[in-house]
C-alpha cells in the first residue's frame, strides 16, 4: 500500500485495496460487529498475543444471530465457523441487538450487549459453553446506540437515542447473582449521542452527537468537560488514539530514546543532532497525545488535541 498522502501527490498511482477474507453475517439490524483475539490461556492480554504469535493470531467475531436478532453468534475468523451462541434473554422482551462488545474478563469470554428496548446485559461463558447473565438493567427509554468498555475492564458506558448516558459495572467471574443497578446515570439534555469512546487512561470519555457536537465527559464525575463544535452535520463515529501508560512501556520508550540519542551524538554534527532532537520530540509528542478523531455525516473527519 502507498504511504504517500493523496494531498501530497494526487497524481501518484495507488494500488487499490484487495479482499483477503469475507464473512457472511446478518445485516437486517443496526448493530456493528465486535472482535477480540482468542485467548487460549487465561489472563493473557491482546498485546501479549500479538507479541508472541508468529503468524496472525486467531480472531473471534461477535455479530447478531442470523435468525434471531436478539441473540448473539460468536464466529471464528477467518474460518467462519460458529463456535458459540449467546441465547436471547427469555425473561424480558429486549428487542433486537443494537450494540455489543466482545472481550475477555478474568479469563472468561464476555459479551456486553445493548438492545432496542433500552436494556443492557452482560454475559459470561462458562464450562460446557453455558452462558451466564451477570448483569442486566434497563436504564434507557430509547434504543441503545453505542457502548464502550474501559481499558481496565471494570466498567463500561452506554449511550442511547434518549439524553441519558449510563456507567455500568463489569462484574468479575466470582460475582453471584445478577446485578441490576448501574454505577451512575446522567441526564445530558442532548439526545442522540450516537458514538461513545473511553480514552485509554479511562479518565475521560467522548460522545459523537446527532447535533454535530462532540462532547467530552469525566469518567469519575460524569460531568461535561468540553463541547467541540466544527462539523456542520451530525456526528456518528469517534475514536481516541491509544497511548501507552504502563511503566514498562514508558521505560522501554525512554531506553530506546536514550540509545538513539547516544548514537546520534557520536555520528552526527551538532546541527544534525539538534534537528534530530526536534524531530524526536515532535514524534514523542505525537505518540503521547490522546488524539480524538470524529467522523460526521458532512463527509469530514476532525482531529482534536484536548487534554
Amino acid at each position: 500500500m502507498s504511504t504517500i498522502l493523496p494531498v501530497n501527490d494526487p497524481e501518484a498511482h495507488r494500488k487499490p485495496p484487495w479482499l483477503l477474507h469475507a464473512l457472511d453475517v446478518n445485516t437486517l439490524n443496526f448493530c456493528s460487529f465486535s472482535m477480540c483475539y482468542h485467548h487460549s490461556l487465561p489472563g493473557v492480554s491482546d498485546e501479549e498475543i500479538l507479541r508472541t504469535n508468529e503468524g496472525p493470531p486467531p480472531i473471534l467475531i461477535a455479530v447478531p444471530n442470523a435468525i434471531n436478532s436478539d441473540s448473539i453468534d460468536i464466529l471464528q475468523f477467518t474460518q467462519g465457523n460458529r463456535i458459540s451462541t449467546v441465547p436471547a434473554d427469555k425473561s424480558t422482551k429486549t428487542g433486537m441487538l443494537m450494540a455489543l462488545r466482545l472481550l475477555y474478563r478474568a479469563g472468561q469470554l464476555t459479551v456486553v450487549a445493548g438492545y432496542e428496548g433500552g436494556h443492557v446485559s452482560v454475559y459470561q461463558r462458562g464450562v460446557g459453553d453455558v452462558w451466564r447473565k451477570t448483569y442486566s438493567c434497563q436504564p434507557h427509554s430509547q434504543p441503545v446506540l453505542s457502548l464502550d468498555v474501559a481499558y481496565s475492564n471494570e466498567w463500561f458506558i452506554t449511550s442511547s437515542a434518549d439524553a441519558t448516558i449510563v456507567k455500568h459495572p463489569l462484574l468479575p467471574e466470582s460475582s453471584i447473582g445478577i446485578e441490576a443497578q448501574p454505577l451512575q446515570v446522567m441526564q445530558t439534555k442532548h439526545s442522540g449521542q450516537q458514538g461513545v469512546q473511553v480514552r485509554s487512561d479511562s479518565k475521560v470519555f467522548a460522545t459523537a452527537g446527532w447535533d454535530a457536537r462532540v462532547r467530552v465527559y469525566s469518567s469519575k464525575t460524569m460531568k461535561e468537560l468540553a463541547v467541540l463544535k466544527w462539523h456542520q452535520d451530525g456526528c456518528y463515529a469517534i475514536a481516541f488514539a491509544a497511548v501507552a501508560t504502563s511503566s514498562v512501556q514508558m521505560d522501554e520508550r525512554k531506553n530506546e530514546d536514550a540509545s538513539e540519542e547516544g548514537i546520534q551524538n557520536q555520528v552526527s554534527t551538532s546541527e544534525q543532532s539538534l534537528l534530530g532532537g526536534v524531530e524526536r520530540r515532535r514524534s514523542e509528542k505525537a505518540q503521547s497525545t490522546h488524539w480524538l478523531a470524529a467522523g460526521s455525516k458532512d463527509g469530514k473527519v476532525s482531529l482534536w488535541d484536548i487534554y
